[in-house]
């Protein structure tokens, strides 16, 4: 492979990212596969990154390369290549750090670092979350036009990938508050506490014991619980 991504190669790269990302349940999980998967595919990059806002707030970071993470945290310093991608909502690139003068500090660090360019794309994950993906590189001029197209891509496909995560956190979340509710209403809470006790398992599990129940019978959940609930408290004959 040379240096820059051919198109079968960027297809590639998408396909593996659709691929590590399709069932991942939580966002700090998820950044962490598409900065390595990007890491592992992209010729030329020593490291990506990636820095998330979450209403104008830092929400999360993520490097494939720990000793490279204070790059892409904003806590370390909000004057960076990431930060201005997201405001300006435009790729920000800098082929040699040396001579670069838009962030002072944080070129410093990132020259100490053997970082002597980088490209940020934006990425827009969905109302609540905006973010930039960063390419870095360890030689100047690295960078090429087609990383340029290579993180444009990726930046958009990420973008629909994370706003998928983020919508299954949010039914997780929907989920876990209506179990809850559900685990606290009499009856249905009478027949989890019989199942727990007949299958030795946790609440969670016998609720989806009696959901299964209820969708084999077709008949409404708090039916069935009141099924079990009178069969256990029924009388045996002796």
């Amino acid at each position: 492979m040379t240096d820059d991504l051919g198109v079968l190669e960027t297809a590639a790269l998408l396909r593996e990212l659709t691929a590590g990302l399709i069932g991942v349940a939580e966002f700090d999980e998820a950044l962490d596969r598409l900065v390595r998967i990007a890491r592992g595919a992209v010729p030329g990059v020593d490291c990506c990154g990636f820095t998330a806002l979450r209403a104008g707030e830092p929400a999360g970071v993520a490097a494939s390369d720990p000793r490279f993470a204070e790059l892409d945290d904003l806590r370390h310093g909000p004057d960076t290549p990431a930060l201005t991608a997201i405001r300006r909502r435009e790729m920000i690139i800098a082929g040699g750090l040396a001579e670069e003068s838009r962030w002072p500090t944080w070129s410093i660090r990132a020259r100490a670092l053997g970082v002597h360019g980088v490209i940020s794309a934006p990425v827009d994950v969905d109302e609540q979350v905006i973010g930039a993906i960063n390419l870095y590189a360890s030689a100047p001029g690295a960078l090429t036009p087609s990383h340029q197209l290579t993180a444009m891509l990726l930046a958009e496909h990420a973008g629909l990938l994370l706003a998928a995560v983020r919508d299954r956190e949010r039914a997780a979340a929907r989920a876990g508050q209506i179990d809850g509710a559900l685990l606290a209403e009499g009856v249905i809470g009478q027949a989890v506490g019989v199942i727990m006790t007949q299958r030795g398992c946790p609440a969670v599990e016998a609720l989806g014991v009696l959901r299964s129940a209820a969708s084999s019978l077709d008949i409404p959940l708090r039916e069935v619980a009141e099924r079990l609930v009178l069969t256990v408290s029924r009388p045996r004959d002796n």
